[in-house]
């Protein structure tokens, strides 16, 4: 039980908390349907999140047992898992999520989309230079725009892009750190890719994070503008992280495991959350 656990990377579901910034930036967060709503589509995304893994692990096994890391803290490329119990675990989970549509029809269009997108991801995209990498940026997007339909409220595209950018800077320091680690072995793509080239990815996409978020919390509400400092400074400590300590790979695992990037992300909600306070 343990290890079917570890297959759904509970660790992962950090990242749906994206699906909350509609609630907050909309001033719902304190409507008790509009949180109830966003927490079913949080759950949902969960579920979703965990079949994607599952799936990309079931795809990636002989991949991944020639990965230094990976062969033995993955189950199934460890074979503590067998690929029919992850199979089976599939189908509930994708039975689970269907009764999705009697929570909300709205929210769970784009939630289909993001299993389309996962399974293109997961059986073509991801072997696609730049694709790949736009591709796990659109889930982020996709998670923001689930929260923005589950409680009826037209998404920023302020927001949006500042979603895409930001994603963008995660993925390519993820490609980044893959090809420091394990050069071209555990993904064909990595062959089209250099760190000089993921670098600039990275660097542009920072930049344009920085940017629009400024420029969409300016034109939210001023008051936000007191949160501005604290994304520098995540940025600035993520790529610390990563040229000093060789960390990226897992940007949960960095959030969870390094305690000044930590306290920023929680200074940042609690600043977002008394700067929209009704």
């Amino acid at each position: 039980m343990r290890d079917v656990i570890h297959l759904l990377r509970p660790s992962q579901w950090l990242k749906n908390f994206l699906v909350f910034a509609a609630l907050v930036f909309s001033k719902h967060l304190f409507v008790g349907d509009s949180l109830l709503r966003t927490l079913g589509a949080f759950t949902s995304f969960c579920l979703l999140a965990s079949v994607a893994y599952v799936l990309n692990d079931v795809y990636d096994a002989v991949k991944d047992r020639r990965h230094p890391v990976k062969k033995s803290r993955r189950p199934l490329a460890a074979g503590t898992v067998t690929p029919r119990a992850a199979l089976i675990l599939l189908a509930i989970l994708y039975c689970v999520l269907m009764a999705g549509w009697l929570w909300s029809p709205a929210a769970m269009l784009p939630i289909c989309g993001y299993v389309l997108l996962n399974l293109a991801y997961s059986y073509w995209l991801k072997e696609q230079p730049v694709v790949d990498i736009f591709s796990v940026a659109t889930g982020f997007v996709l998670r923001v725009y689930t929260g923005a339909e589950a409680i009826g409220v037209p998404l920023s595209m302020w927001m949006a892009i500042t979603t895409l950018c930001l994603a963008l800077y995660l993925a390519a320091i993820k490609r980044r750190q893959e090809l420091g680690s394990t050069g071209t072995a555990s993904r064909e793509v990595l062959q089209n890719y250099s760190v000089a080239l993921v670098d600039r990815y990275a660097e542009m996409s920072a930049t344009g994070a920085l940017v629009f978020y400024s420029l969409f919390v300016i034109s939210t509400n001023t008051k936000l503008s007191i949160t501005i400092p604290l994304v520098l400074f995540g940025l600035y400590r993520y790529w610390y992280l990563v040229e000093a300590r060789d960390g990226g790979e897992s940007p949960t695992d960095v959030i969870l495991t390094d305690w000044p990037m930590g306290i920023v992300v929680l200074l940042w909600i609690g600043a977002c959350v008394s700067a929209l306070w009704p």
